[in-house]
């Protein structure tokens, strides 16, 4: 095939360059649609928003563009596992099947990337807390004497090994070029080859994080992404809680633990500054301890109630911070910043002094500021209420193009209208730039693949009973499938109380969040027929076709809680426009969601399934049909014995297909 004249159409149409690789590939003129679209923003130069429908093949139409586009074009992923699969799957797919001269790199957090610093420190004493943790050193020490990357996917150690903290770093701990492993250092290599790459593959964690360096002027060293000319940001309904999170501003008592810590380990003990160190090391320890507990104290903060921080209680933690203040400005002065051993420490000490002092100081008013507490952490936190706004400064006056695309961008705009893009436009800063919107469908046919099942019959979840009623429902409807099921939650506290009333009388294994890591409990899910209670993370992200998951049970509509602080604030600055938080913030955001917690279910041509919402709010209330309207549009029933009828109509095909699946296992 000659190179030359490939174009999308060429790869991805019809009689492609795609159809004559692959046997039995299938054209999807939805992708194809897309691929023409994303080629249009990268040739003109402007915002793409593209929504794909599951199945469209989306990947395929972004980075087909890309490569052609001969543009260094960035792609983001909202998670690690897509990250991998775009560059491990999919680039090789073009690469390979077709001949193209993919140039393109893999780029991640440093946490990701075994440090040699640290590894050679803990390879002297490597210890472990459990037995079990022990049993992974040996084949681990095998493959970081021998890997060419240090990426982390590569190993087979599971999510929660204790050992990769000791043997990877964070940018705050990192020693830069004073660091005597600098040369061969894995993240120095894959920062090298993403600035000589043409297409590179990050996640929105690790550009937004370099975005904010970038925006506060932060140390060169510690930014990792090249100039670009274009940016493709996949799962883009992600971006705004990660930019959140990143253009933010933390004080958290880990952090400060981690530091005390540091500094205690960072001179050998007959250092002439080693006692002085130790003094403001355990002093910083000892004030950081006290001020978090009275933050506590006087926010009542648990795990389950964040505060907002409010004039009346700022003037009470300003005074008690100010020891904390004071030893983190001795530190940093002890500390010289161009010192070999002490320089990291000192940009550490400077940073969270003034993190504090910007938290505690709360008058910028385009910021909220809270505080929360998770397990032993305790955080002060500053975000922006809109970082559309930081977007449009940071972000799109560098780049010539930007594309977004998700399954979930649009919202419904009424009766016999398109769906709507204002949503997205307005939350990612789009407001009077050159955009234009795309909207293709899924190829599923979901009338016959999936079932939504609404139980008129359930109260609302605000009436007393809601929580026993529901869970007799849960109970049937795992009964109907074998297991096979998702049962999602928008609280915590939910969950906890209908696992309670239906786990002990389920017959097929029973898995719960937290209870084991994330990964762990997909890994089991996917053993043998089980139920898995679960809550926001599971929402999505999470892709497990075939029988697997033939059930997706969500309590109610996910509304975020109206007195999180910073969902408080940002519905205050609707309001302040004139405009309805509910209706204008609020309504979408949870249709979104929702949307989402659906599409865990159908993720193939072959899948089928159910869908049910305990929530009747959907059917009673004005705002219902906006998150009836957002769904694919499945068969929907009301009653149960609709649900037996369309699950019974859908068996022989699935029992026939999995008794297959056994059998080719042997």
């Amino acid at each position: 095939m000659s190179r030359v004249r490939l174009d999308v159409r060429g790869i991805l149409g019809p009689d492609g360059a795609l159809a004559a690789a692959l046997p039995g590939y299938e054209f999807r003129p939805s992708q194809l649609e897309l691929a023409e679209a994303v080629t249009q923003a990268l040739d003109e130069g402007h915002a793409l928003l593209a929504e794909a429908g599951t199945g469209t093949g989306k990947t395929l139409a972004y980075l087909v563009p890309a490569v052609l586009s001969k543009k260094r074009v960035i792609v983001s992923t909202a998670t690690r596992t897509l990250q991998d699969q775009v560059f491990s799957k999919d680039i090789p797919l073009l690469r390979d099947a077709l001949g193209l001269d993919v140039d393109a790199s893999l780029l991640k957090g440093r946490t990701n990337y075994l440090c040699g610093l640290k590894f050679e420190s803990f390879e002297r004493l490597p210890t472990f807390a459990r037995p079990e943790e022990a049993a992974l050193w040996p084949a681990f020490r095998d493959w970081a004497m021998q890997t060419a990357t240090g990426d982390r996917a590569e190993t087979a150690v599971p999510e929660a090994w204790s050992g990769w903290s000791q043997v990877s770093t964070t940018s705050e701990a990192c020693l830069g070029s004073k660091c005597p492993y600098a040369e061969g250092c894995f993240v120095n290599r894959a920062r090298k080859r993403a600035a000589e790459a043409q297409v590179v593959v990050v996640n929105h964690a690790l550009f937004l994080a370099d975005l904010s360096l970038r925006q506060r002027g932060g140390d060169f060293e510690l930014r990792v992404l090249p100039p670009a000319d274009a940016v493709v940001f996949d799962e883009a309904h992600a971006l705004e809680d990660v930019a959140t999170e990143y253009f933010g501003t933390t004080c958290a008592s880990s952090r400060l633990f981690a530091l005390s810590k540091d500094a205690l380990e960072a001179l050998e003990p007959l250092d002439p500054r080693a006692a002085s160190l130790t003094a403001l090391a355990l002093s910083l320890r000892s004030r950081s301890d006290s001020f978090f507990a009275e933050v506590v104290e006087v926010l009542g903060l648990s795990d389950s109630k964040d505060a907002r921080l409010l004039p009346e209680s700022l003037t009470r933690l300003r005074g008690a911070s100010a020891p904390v203040r004071s030893t983190l400005e001795a530190l940093a002065a002890a500390c010289p910043e161009d010192d070999e051993a002490l320089g990291a420490l000192h940009r550490r000490a400077a940073e969270s002094a003034a993190a504090l002092a910007q938290v505690l100081e709360a008058d910028d008013p385009t910021q909220a500021y809270w505080a929360q507490a998770r397990g032993r952490t305790v955080s002060l936190r500053a975000a922006p209420i809109d970082v559309g706004d930081a977007l449009a400064k940071h972000l799109y006056a560098q780049l010539d193009s930007v594309v977004f695309t998700s399954a979930t961008l649009a919202t419904p705009a009424g009766p016999g209208r398109p769906p709507s893009f204002d949503f997205a436009v307005e939350r990612l800063g789009l407001t009077g730039r050159d955009w234009r919107a795309l909207s293709v469908p899924s190829p599923f046919d979901y009338p016959q693949q999936a079932a939504l099942y609404l139980p008129r019959h359930l109260p609302e979840p605000s009436d007393p009973e809601w929580t026993k009623s529901f869970a007799r429902e849960v109970y049937a409807l795992v009964k109907l499938t074998g297991g096979r099921a998702f049962v999602l939650f928008t609280s915590l506290r939910h969950l906890d109380a209908v696992h309670a009333l239906v786990a002990p009388h389920l017959e097929v294994p029973v898995l719960k969040q937290g209870e084991l890591p994330k990964w762990t409990l997909l890994e089991t899910f996917l053993q043998r027929p089980s139920v898995l209670f679960a809550s926001q993370s599971f929402w999505e992200g999470v892709d497990v076709p075939g029988e697997a998951l033939s059930l997706v049970v969500i309590d109610r509509l996910p509304f975020a809680p109206p007195g999180e602080p910073l969902q408080a604030a940002r519905m205050e600055a609707v309001r302040a426009k004139g405009e309805s938080p509910f209706d204008a913030y609020q309504v979408p955001q949870a249709a979104l969601a929702l949307r989402q917690g659906f599409g865990r279910l159908i993720r193939t041509r072959t899948d089928r399934g159910i869908v049910a919402l305990g929530d009747t709010r959907v059917l009673t209330k004005r705002y219902g049909k906006v998150f009836l309207e957002s769904l694919p549009p499945a068969k929907r029933v009301q009653r149960f014995d609709e649900v037996q009828a369309f699950w019974a109509a859908k068996q022989p095909r699935a029992v026939a297909e999995a008794g297959a699946a056994v059998g080719e296992e042997g």
